[in-house]
């Protein structure tokens, strides 16, 4: 959890359009606005390394300075990444109250994949759930929920219930309807009942299919006769 948080320190900017934004990301620079807390709305850019550095070490607070000026919490409200570089080009920044509770998206990860049984057969895990969304003080706010899979046979199935929140965090989703992951048959196996099911099909067709075949030959040769 989150018990500390990071500085980050940011230059105020007028919102001139997305010509000014490409400059600044051209620069090494990326835009923000400063949301929420009963204060306006604020336009900033900071530098893309550490910003980059902030966020990835801060957990959930970051303490905002513009411009020089003390410091205010603020969370990560939205983050918009380049769809090729991945690379970050733009950040909505919201103001907190560090003794009063938020809303946050947390990432869901899984341990153990390699260890479970019904992958090491060869069946195929597919992470169904990958974000949670939870409520707890700024600094209670996880940076990740981690599970253990490390148990997970061929065909089954692990429900949000199962999952362990952390203490002082509050889980907003449907804990009885969210499937986290589900671990199938190989496709290899599933392909080949497939293919057995087609071909046992295929079979109990063939002896209309010859009838209506002979009989079809049959009406051609009295047609050419006449």
């Amino acid at each position: 959890m989150a018990e500390t948080s990071t500085k980050l320190d940011v230059t105020s900017r007028a919102a001139n359009g997305s010509r000014e934004a490409r400059r600044l990301r051209r620069s090494g620079r990326v835009p923000g606005v400063l949301y929420g807390g009963g204060g306006e709305s604020l336009g900033f850019d900071a530098d893309a390394r550490e910003l980059r550095l902030a966020l990835a070490s801060s957990g959930a607070v970051l303490d905002l300075s513009i411009d020089g000026k003390k410091a205010t919490p603020v969370v990560l409200k939205e983050a918009q990444r380049d769809p090729v570089r991945g690379q970050t080009v733009h950040v909505d920044l919201l103001r907190v109250r560090l003794d009063e509770a938020i809303h946050a998206v947390v990432p869901l990860e899984l341990s153990g994949t390699e260890d479970a049984p019904g992958v090491k057969e060869g069946g195929v895990l597919e992470q169904v759930t990958r974000e949670l969304n939870v409520e707890a003080l700024p600094t209670a706010i996880p940076e990740s929920i981690v599970h253990d899979i490390g148990e997970m046979q061929i065909g089954d199935a692990i429900g949000l219930a199962v999952v362990v929140i952390p203490e002082g965090v509050t889980l907003l989703d449907d804990v009885e309807d969210t499937v986290v992951a589900t671990l199938s048959p190989p496709r290899l196996q599933t392909e080949e009942e497939e293919l057995e099911s087609e071909t046992e099909l295929v079979g109990e067709g063939e002896p209309g299919e010859a009838a209506e075949d002979a009989e079809g030959a049959s009406g051609e040769g009295s047609s050419d006769e006449e």
